[in-house]
C-alpha cells in the first residue's frame, strides 16, 4: 500500500469535520474561545462628544490673550452640564465627560487660571483639542471582531465597551485520549525492568486543550485483543466527538488497534502517511465520532497531533489557519528521504533578525529534542538539503 501525501491525508480529515456549531456564553468566560459571529457595534462610542481631560469647556473664537470666560457650570462623567454654552462662556470638565453643547474645544487644568467664577488661559485654544469626537472609538455597524477570531483579552475589553454581555462562541468538541501497549506505566510509577512512562495522553491533552469543551483520558490498556475492544467500547460509550488512541498503529503482531476499531465499526480513510516522524497515522470515523490513530512514539503522535488534529480542531471551531513562516537557516539541513520531514529546530535572535536552527535528532521517541524545539522545518520530499541562509518553511509548534 503506497504513503498518502500529507496534503491528500489533511484534506480527507477536513472533510469529515462538521459544521461550526454555535453557543452563547458569558463575557466572562469568553477569553480563548472562537466568535461564531462577527460583533458588531449596536452604538457610537463614546455616544458623545467627550472631554480628553480635565480641563474647561468652551468655543475656541473666545479665547485670546487677556480675556477671561465666565465659568457657567461643570460637566463630570455620568454628570452632563444641562445647558448650552454660549459666546464668552465656559464649562469646568473632566476627563470623559460630555461637552456641553456649543463647546468645541478643551483646555486641560494646567494652562487655566481660574479667578472666582473667571477662567483664563495660559496657552491659545486649538480648535477641536482634548476632544473624542462621538463615534471615534467605534461607530454603530462598525465590524469590530471578525468570526472565527480567537478571543484575547483585549477584545474582550471591547465587546465590554460594545455592551455585549454575552457572546456567540463556536461550539468546542469533547476528546477522548487512549494509549495503548503492554509496556507502559503511568508517571509516577516505580519502572519495572521492561517499562517505559506514558508521556502522550499527557502531552496531547496538553496540545488539545485549547480546543477541547471537555478531554476525558482513558488510561492505558495493555497489547491483548479483547481488554482493546472492550476499553475503546468504553470510550465510544462515551460519546466523544472525537477519539485519540496512540500506540498499536502500525502492522507489527502486537498492532492490534486497527483490526479492533474496525471491528466495533469504525470505517478508516487512511493509516499511513508519506511523513516523517508519523508515518503510522491511522484515520476515520464512527458515526459522528472523528477517530485518530497516532503513532506511540511520544514525538511522532505529537508532530502528527500538531500537522492533522489541530487543523481538524480549528476547521471545527472556524478558526482560519496560521500562516507558515519562512525564516533563513542558522545551520545547514541534511539531505532528505523520499518522505516529506518535520524537523525539530529552534528560533534563535541574531543581529541580522530571527534564524532557524535545525535540532539534528530524528529519532522519533526522542522527547526532550521536541521539548527543545519552537518550530518544525518543513522539509520536502527528497530534499538535497539546504545551506545556512537559505530561506525555508517553518511552522511555529505553539500556533493556535
Amino acid at each position: 500500500m503506497s504513503l498518502l501525501p500529507v496534503e491528500q491525508a489533511l484534506a480527507a480529515i477536513l472533510a469529515r469535520v462538521p459544521p461550526v456549531g454555535t453557543e452563547r456564553v458569558a463575557l466572562s468566560a469568553a477569553a480563548g474561545r472562537v466568535l461564531a459571529a462577527p460583533l458588531v457595534a449596536t452604538h457610537d462610542q463614546p455616544p458623545f462628544h467627550a472631554s480628553a481631560m480635565d480641563g474647561y469647556a468652551l468655543r475656541a473664537a473666545d479665547v485670546s490673550e487677556g480675556t477671561a470666560l465666565k465659568i457657567i457650570g461643570m460637566s463630570q462623567a455620568g454628570s452632563g452640564f444641562a445647558g448650552a454654552l454660549g459666546p464668552g462662556e465656559a464649562v469646568r470638565i473632566f476627563t470623559g465627560a460630555p461637552l456641553p453643547p456649543g463647546a468645541d474645544t478643551v483646555i486641560m487644568q494646567e494652562q487655566a487660571v481660574r479667578e472666582g467664577d473667571m477662567v483664563r488661559f495660559t496657552a491659545p485654544a486649538r480648535l477641536g483639542h482634548s476632544v473624542r469626537p462621538k463615534g471615534n472609538d467605534f461607530a454603530k455597524g462598525d465590524v469590530l471582531i471578525e468570526a472565527g477570531a480567537r478571543l484575547t483579552p483585549m477584545q474582550i475589553s471591547v465587546a465590554a465597551a460594545a455592551n455585549q454581555a454575552e457572546l456567540a462562541v463556536a461550539r468546542r468538541p469533547r476528546i477522548g485520549l487512549l494509549a495503548t501497549g503492554d509496556e507502559l506505566v503511568l508517571p509516577g510509577s516505580a519502572l519495572g525492568p521492561d517499562q517505559i512512562v506514558a508521556s502522550n495522553s499527557f502531552g496531547l491533552a496538553a496540545l488539545l486543550a485549547p480546543y477541547a469543551d471537555d478531554i476525558e483520558d482513558h488510561g492505558i490498556v495493555g497489547d491483548e485483543d479483547a481488554l482493546l475492544r472492550a476499553r475503546l467500547d468504553q470510550a465510544f460509550a462515551a460519546a466523544p466527538d472525537i477519539l485519540v488512541t496512540t500506540g498499536g498503529a502500525s502492522v507489527g503482531e502486537h498492532d492490534l488497534v486497527q483490526d479492533a476499531l474496525k471491528d466495533l465499526g469504525v470505517s478508516l480513510d487512511f493509516w499511513r502517511i508519506n511523513m516523517r516522524p508519523g508515518k503510522p497515522l491511522m484515520f476515520g470515523t464512527r458515526g459522528q465520532t472523528l477517530v485518530f490513530g497516532l503513532p506511540g512514539n511520544p514525538v511522532s503522535a505529537m508532530v502528527t497531533a500538531i500537522m492533522f488534529i489541530k487543523p481538524a480542531l480549528r476547521a471545527w471551531l472556524g478558526h482560519p489557519e496560521p500562516d507558515h513562516w519562512r525564516l533563513p537557516l542558522a545551520a545547514p539541513t541534511p539531505p532528505n528521504s523520499a518522505r516529506r520531514h518535520y524537523m525539530r529546530a529552534r528560533l534563535v535572535h541574531t543581529p541580522d533578525g530571527p534564524q532557524v536552527l535545525p535540532i539534528s535528532q530524528t529519532d522519533s521517541g526522542h522527547t526532550s529534542s521536541l521539548a527543545h524545539a519552537d518550530l518544525l522545518i518543513v522539509q520536502p520530499e527528497n530534499d538535497p538539503g539546504q545551506s545556512a541562509g537559505t530561506n525555508v518553511e517553518v511552522l511555529p509548534i505553539d500556533a493556535f
